[in-house]
């Protein structure tokens, strides 16, 4: 087995960067994000990133740490609703959007990593989001075609990892990260926990290690709540 592990963010991205790249880059919000990975990207200063997130983090966090340096010149996403900053660029035309229904975007990074170059789906038919597109007609109904993603880097997140790759994720974190995981040409992967090969059952493990070419343990992490809902105390 190569050795896969590596001492930090910056050492797993030695001589994968250049600008004008693709990344992808995992969580759902700001979920199960590779912080120390952006963080690392940012220190790096490669430019003209095309990112292909679920989101666009929110000011001052995730992907928007790469949104205030310019570093990202196209987003391919489906929610951005949260960074004023991605408002701005892209308002101002500074800021290249390729928006997808989120459902859409899942399945353009799965089948990108299953090898699909393309495939028809209802969502979006009769919108913008169809403009310009070829349609055509199954079952008496209209679909659009969307072609698979696949990227320079994938950076993904991880609960738990094994010397040789193989990844677990927890809960809302694996919206997004298994399936980048496959469908970038590099995928370098930040986990909170090594363990020693053998600890996990193969039915238990959600990315096989083949997927997987670099890997790091992170540390530090924030682990923000975009949008805190509590319940307001009764009164006693």
């Amino acid at each position: 087995m190569a050795n896969k592990l590596y001492p930090d963010a910056a050492a797993a991205l030695d001589g994968l960067l250049f600008d004008g790249m693709t990344i992808m880059s995992g969580g759902f919000g700001l979920c199960g994000i590779p912080e120390n990975l952006i963080a690392a990207i940012r220190a790096a200063g490669v430019k003209g990133i095309t990112a292909i997130s679920n989101n666009a983090g929110v000011d001052g966090f995730g992907l928007g740490l790469l949104l205030e340096t310019r570093q990202i010149a196209k987003m391919i996403s489906s929610y951005v609703g949260e960074n004023k900053e991605f408002e701005r660029q892209y308002l101002a035309g500074e800021l290249q959007l390729e928006f997808n229904p989120q459902g859409t975007l899942a399945e353009r990074i799965r089948a990108g990593g299953a090898g699909i170059p393309g495939f028809y789906t209802k969502t979006g038919v009769g919108t913008l989001v169809a403009e310009g597109k070829e349609h055509k007609q199954f079952g008496g109904e209209d679909y659009i075609l969307e072609t698979g993603l696949v990227a320079d880097l994938s950076i993904v997140k991880a609960w738990k990892a094994d010397p040789y790759g193989n990844l677990i994720f927890r809960k809302t974190s694996r919206n997004f990260n298994p399936m980048m995981a496959t469908a970038g040409k590099v995928t370098v992967v930040e986990v909170e926990e090594l363990v020693p090969a053998g600890s996990f059952d193969p039915d238990h493990i959600h990315t096989p290690g083949i997927f997987v070419q670099r890997l790091f343990v992170g540390r530090d992490y924030e682990k923000r709540i975009e949008q805190r809902t509590v319940r307001q105390r009764e009164s006693i």
